[in-house]
């Protein structure tokens, strides 16, 4: 793939989750991931869920979402989710066992995915009051 990266950055206003997934996979093929290696499946992944988050947690009537892609490390791709809603903040666990999950929810584990795929993942402010939900993914 790529063994030297200068700083590569993508950002676009969405309102719908699938579009942002098919960017996401478009985007990493021009910087060099085919669709279907690692690197480009956990991106899509993670992109999904936090943009279904930022739809259906985030949303604010008539307002976007905006996508963030950033590779400024040669090992490290940054994706960010912006919305407007900074009162809706997830949280990172700490070391702790995911509590008891309800099997037959419809919804309820998208951050365990991006737990699960993302080197690290967080929350910050999103001027003036939104937040950022962005999660760190390993380059394969």
């Amino acid at each position: 793939m790529k063994s030297q990266i200068s700083t590569l950055h993508f950002t676009q206003l969405l309102s719908a989750a699938r579009l942002a997934r098919l960017l996401t996979t478009h985007q990493l093929t021009e910087w060099g991931w085919p669709p279907y290696c690692t690197t480009s499946e956990s991106a899509a992944l993670v992109v999904g869920e936090l943009a279904a988050n930022a739809v259906t947690h985030g949303r604010v009537r008539g307002r976007c979402f905006r996508l963030t892609l950033a590779m400024d490390a040669p090992d490290t791709l940054r994706v960010e989710v912006a919305d407007l809603r900074g009162d809706r903040r997830p949280q990172p666990r700490t070391g702790t066992a995911p509590a008891a999950l309800d099997l037959t929810a419809e919804s309820g584990r998208g951050l365990l995915v991006v737990d699960a795929l993302a080197a690290r993942w967080g929350t910050a402010p999103y001027p003036p009051s939104g937040k950022t939900v962005w999660a760190c993914l390993p380059l394969s």
